[in-house]
């Protein structure tokens, strides 16, 4: 293994496949030696055997029956995930794995029967993780637990100002789907032309579109469907676990605040102030996955908020802000809680915003002085080029520069969706002017780029956080006396759909790189899976609000609590600071420079010392919501890290299938309790925990 060649890159590296067996005795030494062996081969020297399917060929019906499939199962994850705690992990491991399992299960069948026409390769599995990553991918950027379900009444009411009808705008399924339709393209078409720049030319790592590349080429192999069948085994065990599990629960949830999730694990005044553990086997899983610094910095933030902050805030009642007021309004201490999150959330924002802006500018500006004498196509360069690349290099770039997308079609898309976009959306949103629009549409090719870019280097996608830019710019323009709320939220939702739907094709364009997968193939994909996502995600998120009357307000099973925080960006955007509590906005300012100044540390100290330091955004979260997530996410870091101190190898090889598991199972029991929910089937046992003299009191009350 040391003797090998140092030009060969891109070898199975997957953590998942790489030191799997450790030591071994007599029998599986030798199937040590043979693996090593293959090792010794490059990716595409493993796969030199096998003929490359045309683009169209890649495109097979049975990947998008499974992609249809996955789609609705990730839709209905991601969008429990979005209108609980608005943390979202990376899912390309499951959907990998799960389109590799559904497919080679259909083949295997059909092989048996004698009908199988076309075998089942890798371009065919990239292709699905395409389409089921883009449809998934809406439920986020489609804002249902963000700016769009921001729009409603249900949260206008929560803000307490701007609240007219001019500024709230009610879900429906119908202008739901059609706006989604209208933005969710027009983001792919404007990266198409620079695909080869920055995947061939530049060579910009994209870090998730390769990790998942070497995961799907891993699968192909011999060893790698081994491992991947055994990964499928554990991941329906556990599926299967989370789901009775979930199932086990409902029965105990009759009423207001009861059941499993409002256990009090530390004693009932740590509960409410949002100490505890809610047994969610989807939040363990999610810790499993997050790295450890993350569901750190999500318990210090927790521990501040709840801990610290907001019961001096509290005893502050009377003084800094009215007695009177409810619970739900912005001028009591629920405004402290979102303010200050939104200001720590900018903050994180403003810093990454800036830095990977500048590295965006400076790596771009050396890329171009450096081949500023070269002929970009690869077919033109000289032998010498030619033959400084790798084995693996060299044929990849043949592949991928085989089936160009013209550029007239991609800047004839961008024009054509634009000019659909500024007609329609006035119609769906009246403060949100055409050209409102046609700004945004002019600056946006851009940003996608900056983004596609930044997103190469340091696998940090800032939708968001143009987002928000366009929720303060475009809400300000509009102005308040012209329903300026619901056109900044409206024009995030055109924003994050293009700068997202952009980072996330070059993402796939990596994948596709990198498993031979044709550009084509990859667009089409993810062309139909943003389609299937338009569907799907608006009909899920519709079966949620249908099925839960109180879901986006504080302290229901579905709080959204993003949906608060986007509106109230809105109303500052129009209105200013003049709406703040007493001393609110000096402690924004307090904790948005110390978002910036936390950031800065991370970066000057290292990797050494920066996995020690909380991130800001992590820490925002639970200053609204509390840290009983926090808990369950801790406590998936915690089986992780023991799982890995008694075998590394096990741990690495099968903690994301175990993960995973636990995800699915109860993300897809909320369709069945949603079923449940529409049907007016209520749980039969409402289990709930009072203090001692409250139990006396209901006692007594009920004997008499």
């Amino acid at each position: 293994m040391e003797n090998r060649d140092d030009r060969i890159e891109n070898t199975f590296s997957d953590p998942q496949l790489v030191n799997r067996y450790g030591s071994k005795k007599s029998k599986e030494v030798q199937e040590e030696k043979e693996e090593d062996q293959a090792y010794q081969l490059s990716v595409e020297q493993t796969f030199e055997s096998q003929r490359v399917p045309s683009w169209l060929e890649q495109l097979t019906l049975r990947a998008f029956v499974v992609g249809l499939l996955l789609s609705t199962l990730f839709s209905f994850i991601v969008m429990k995930l979005n209108l609980t705690t608005g943390i979202i992990p990376s899912l390309n491991v499951s959907a990998g794995l799960l389109g590799f399992f559904f497919v080679k299960t259909w083949t295997k069948l059909l092989e048996k029967t004698g009908w199988l026409k076309q075998p089942f390769t890798r371009q065919e599995n990239t292709v699905i993780q395409t389409c089921v990553v883009a449809s998934s991918g809406i439920s986020f950027s489609g804002g249902f637990g963000g700016y769009l379900f921001g729009m409603s009444e249900t949260v206008a009411k929560q803000a307490t100002e701007f609240n007219d009808p001019q500024n709230v705008k009610n879900p429906q399924i119908g202008w739901m789907i059609g706006f989604l339709f209208v933005v969710s393209f027009i983001g792919l078409f404007s990266v198409v032309p620079l695909r080869k720049i920055m995947i061939v030319d530049f060579k910009l790592t994209y870090p998730s579109g390769t990790a998942t590349a070497h995961l799907i080429n891993s699968f192909h192999t011999p060893e790698g469907a081994k491992l991947a069948k055994k990964q499928v085994k554990t991941l329906g065990k556990f599926f299967g676990f989370s789901f009775l599990w979930s199932l086990f629960q409902w029965f105990f949830t009759g009423g207001d605040n009861c059941g499993f999730h409002s256990f009090p694990t530390f004693g009932l005044k740590a509960y409410t102030n949002m100490f505890y553990f809610d047994f969610s086997a989807t939040y363990v899983g999610v810790g499993m996955i997050c790295p450890y610094i993350i569901n750190v910095s999500v318990l210090v933030g927790g521990i501040i908020s709840w801990g610290i902050m907001w019961p001096l805030i509290a005893d502050k009642k009377g003084d800094w802000y009215s007695e009177k007021l409810p619970s739900s309004s912005l001028l009591g201490l629920q405004g402290y809680k979102v303010f200050i999150a939104i200001a720590m959330i900018l903050g994180d924002g403003l810093y990454n915003f800036v830095k990977v802006l500048s590295r965006t500018i400076i790596s771009f500006s050396k890329e171009t002085r450096n081949k500023r004498n070269e002929v970009l196509p690869v077919e033109e360069r000289n032998s010498t080029a030619i033959s400084s690349l790798s084995y693996d290099d060299e044929r990849r770039t043949q592949m991928f520069i085989k089936d160009q997308i013209p550029a007239w079609f991609a800047v004839g898309g961008y024009v054509t969706i634009a000019i659909i976009s500024i007609v329609i959306l006035p119609h769906i949103f009246q403060p949100l002017k055409w050209y409102h629009i046609l700004v945004i549409y002019i600056f946006a090719p851009v940003l996608a780029f900056c983004n596609a870019y930044g997103s190469g280097l340091t696998d940090w996608s800032l939708a968001s956080t143009y987002g928000k830019l366009a929720i303060f710019t475009i809400g300000a323009w509009a102005g308040a006396a012209h329903g300026g709320v619901l056109a900044g939220l409206a024009a995030c939702g055109v924003m994050m759909n293009i700068v997202s739907t952009a980072s996330d094709l070059s993402q796939d364009f990596k994948t596709g790189y990198l498993t031979l997968a044709s550009p084509r193939s990859m667009f089409v994909s993810q062309v139909i899976g943003t389609a299937m996502g338009c569907v799907i995600s608006p009909c899920v998120f519709w079966i949620f609000y249908s099925a839960f009357p109180d879901m986006g307000q504080q302290g229901s099973q579905y709080p959204a609590p993003y949906a608060i925080v986007y509106r109230s960006m809105a109303t500052l955007g129009v209105e200013g600071f003049s709406s703040l509590p007493m001393h609110c906005l000096e402690l924004c300012y307090g904790f948005f420079a110390a978002s910036i100044v936390i950031n800065g540390i991370r970066d000057s100290v290292g990797k050494k010392w920066s996995q020690y330091i909380p991130l800001p955004m992590a820490m925002a979260i639970p200053f609204y919501l509390g840290s009983y997530f926090a808990i369950d996410m801790c406590i998936g870091s915690l089986i992780l890290f023991v799982w890995q101190k008694l075998n590394k190898t096990k741990a690495d090889a099968f903690a994301p299938a175990v993960a995973s598991g636990l995800i699915c199972g109860d993300g897809i029991w909320t369709l069945p309790s949603s079923m449940l929910a529409l049907a007016k089937v209520n749980p039969p046992i409402c289990m709930k925990f009072l203090t001692s003299s409250t139990n006396t009191k209901v006692d007594a009350f009920l004997g008499s």
